[in-house]
């Protein structure tokens, strides 16, 4: 039986977009840590570490997040015996996915600091460690943080990817809803403007940052 669309849909919506939020926050934090991880190998003095986080880089940045989140979801199973649930493979997939990106990001970040700032902090008597610490590192992060956003952005437009598991986010209860009203033009128009109301503040905010860093 076709139900109509009302206040009880609309509200199912609304009340999904937490799952919505929290997986892009856990895989968001979880990928600026592997990230800044992958961005120190990137620029490690040992070959062979710089070799595996380019090989980490190259494999995650390569494959499309959708095979990401069926290899999570389906290969453990197969070859292992260990079911796997969407809560559990949806974030593993996004983090390590988002790693990579974040990676990328931080590392030209680190690039982008000027030699004199090491050479200046050297001189200052600050030993390896404090130099990344309190110089590098914190001049990284802040030439990094609007294209940080922009990731962040794109993470949760690409959370809708998880419901092809059946992680219960937006999209997949869009999904259900449209399955029992029939209503897709309703159903998604809504989805979609659900989603550039949780983007556009962080478009707005990116270019605030990217303004005060230029200035």
């Amino acid at each position: 039986m076709i139900q109509s669309f009302g206040a009880a849909e609309v509200w199912q919506l609304i009340i999904s977009i937490k799952w919505t939020i929290a997986l892009s926050l856990l895989t968001f934090a979880a990928g600026i840590v592997g990230g800044l991880l992958v961005a120190l190998a990137r620029v490690s003095r040992v070959h062979a570490t710089r070799a595996i986080a380019t090989a980490y880089v190259r494999l995650f940045q390569g494959t499309p997040l959708m095979i990401l989140l069926l290899l999570a979801f389906f290969a453990p199973p197969a070859f292992f015996g260990i079911d796997v649930s969407p809560w559990t493979a949806a974030p593993l997939s996004f983090t390590l996915y988002a790693s990579a990106g974040a990676g990328e990001i931080l590392r030209s970040a680190i690039l982008a600091i000027p030699r004199g700032q090491t050479d200046a902090a050297r001189l200052l008597g600050l030993n390896r460690t404090q130099r990344w610490v309190h110089v590098v590192l914190p001049q990284a992060l802040m030439t990094a943080l609007p294209a940080l956003v922009g990731f962040a952005i794109q993470l949760i437009k690409a959370t809708s990817l998880a419901s092809a598991i059946g992680f219960i986010e937006l999209a997949h209860t869009a999904e259900i809803v449209n399955s029992r009203t029939f209503r897709p033009f309703t159903t998604f128009a809504l989805v979609a403007v659900i989603y550039f109301a949780m983007c556009w503040p962080l478009s707005l905010a990116g270019k605030r940052i990217e303004q005060r860093r230029l200035t």
